[in-house]
C-alpha cells in the first residue's frame, strides 16, 4: 500500500468535489427562486424522484425536506412506472433529480407526470436534456468531472446535487418560518427533540416521597438520613409554608465530617447553603443542565411562582432522560 499515493488521491478528490460545490454559488439565480416559489405554494407534498446515485440523494434531500418543514417524500421511478404514481396528485411538486436528464426510468414516466398536471423542478447536468426541457424549473446542478480518476462513478455530482437539495431545504426552512420548537416536534426521540420539549416538571421528583426535605428546627443528622434515604445528595430545608431556607449537600456532609461536626447536636440550619440555585418547574430540563453546569452543582430544588418547594432533581436524573 502506497500511503503517499493513497492521500494525493483522497486530498484531490476532496479538491474535486470543493470545486464542484463552489460551482453552485454562481446557480442561485431566477430558477432556484422560482423553486423555492413553487415549493412554498405546494399544497400537497413534495414528490422526490431519481434513479440510482441520484435516488440516494433523492432519498436524503427527501428527508432533509420533511423534517425541516415541507412535506416531502421519495418516490422510485422504476416503481412509479408500476403503480406508485398513484401516491402523486395534482397538488403535489415534483424534484426530479438526474445527472444526464435522460435517465430512461425517470424518461419513461415522465408523460404521465405531464399529463397529471403537476408542477416539476428538474434537478440536472445537462439544462438542454429532455428532462430539464419538460421541467416547469431547472436548476443546474452539473461539474466539471467527476472526483473518480475514471471520470465513471458519481461522485462530485452527487455531492453538488446533495447540497443543492440542502440548499433548497434551508431556504423553504427560512422562508417559513420554521423554528426550533418546530424542528422538535419532528424530532421527539432525538436529544434536540428532548432538549426542546422535555420540561423540569416530567423528570423532577415529586410530592413527599421524591423530594428530600426536612423543618428547620432539624438536626444534621435528620438531614443526613432524608438525603440518604431520597438518594439525590442534598437535602432542602423548608420552613412551615414549603419556603426553601437553604440546601444541604453530600459534600458539605463530608466537609463538615471532616472537621468533626457533631451530626446530633447540630442544627441543619447553621450548615446549609442560604439562597440555593433554583429553578421553575415549567422551565426546559436542559435549563436546568445549564444552571448546573454554569454553578458546577450536581442537583437543583424545583420552586413554582410562589418559591414553594415542589420538585428536585440532579445530574443523573438529567442523564438518565438523554438531555445530557
Amino acid at each position: 500500500m502506497n500511503q503517499t499515493a493513497i492521500k494525493q488521491l483522497a486530498t484531490a478528490v476532496i479538491e474535486t468535489e470543493l470545486e464542484a460545490i463552489s460551482g453552485l454559488l454562481n446557480r442561485i439565480d431566477d430558477q432556484f427562486l422560482k423553486a423555492c416559489e413553487i415549493m412554498l405554494s405546494c399544497k400537497g407534498r413534495v414528490i422526490v424522484i431519481g434513479m440510482g446515485k441520484s435516488g440516494h440523494i433523492g432519498n436524503k434531500i427527501a428527508a432533509t425536506l420533511a423534517s425541516t418543514g415541507t412535506p416531502a417524500f421519495f418516490v422510485h421511478p422504476a416503481e412509479a412506472s408500476h403503480g406508485d404514481l398513484g401516491m402523486i396528485t395534482t397538488e403535489d411538486v415534483l424534484l426530479i433529480i438526474s445527472s444526464s436528464g435522460e435517465t430512461h426510468e425517470v424518461n419513461q414516466i415522465l408523460p404521465q407526470l405531464l399529463r397529471l398536471g403537476t408542477r416539476s423542478v428538474a434537478m440536472t447536468g445537462k439544462p438542454d436534456s429532455t428532462l430539464a426541457r419538460h421541467a416547469d424549473v431547472h436548476i443546474n446542478v452539473s461539474v466539471s468531472k467527476e472526483a473518480c480518476p475514471l471520470g465513471l462513478a458519481p461522485t462530485s455530482s452527487t455531492t453538488a446535487a446533495l447540497v443543492m437539495g440542502d440548499a433548497l431545504a434551508i431556504s423553504l426552512l427560512e422562508s417559513r418560518g420554521f423554528t426550533r420548537e418546530d424542528f422538535a416536534q419532528s424530532h421527539p426521540a432525538g436529544q434536540l427533540g428532548r432538549r426542546l420539549l422535555l420540561h423540569v416538571k416530567e423528570i423532577m421528583h415529586k410530592g413527599e416521597e421524591g423530594i428530600p426535605k426536612v423543618a428547620e428546627t432539624a438536626m444534621l443528622t435528620d438531614g443526613i438520613l432524608e438525603m440518604t434515604g431520597k438518594r439525590l445528595g442534598m437535602v432542602a430545608v423548608v420552613d412551615a409554608q414549603n419556603h426553601i431556607l437553604g440546601v444541604y449537600t453530600d459534600g458539605d456532609l463530608r466537609r463538615n465530617l471532616e472537621f468533626g461536626q457533631n451530626p446530633a447536636s447540630t442544627p441543619i440550619v447553621e450548615l446549609m447553603h442560604k439562597n440555593p440555585v433554583t429553578i421553575r418547574r415549567n422551565d426546559l430540563a436542559v435549563n436546568a443542565l445549564n444552571k448546573m453546569q454554569k454553578h458546577r452543582i450536581q442537583g437543583l430544588l424545583v420552586v413554582d411562582r410562589n418559591q414553594q418547594l415542589v420538585g428536585a432533581l440532579n445530574f443523573q436524573d438529567l442523564l438518565q432522560a438523554g438531555v445530557v
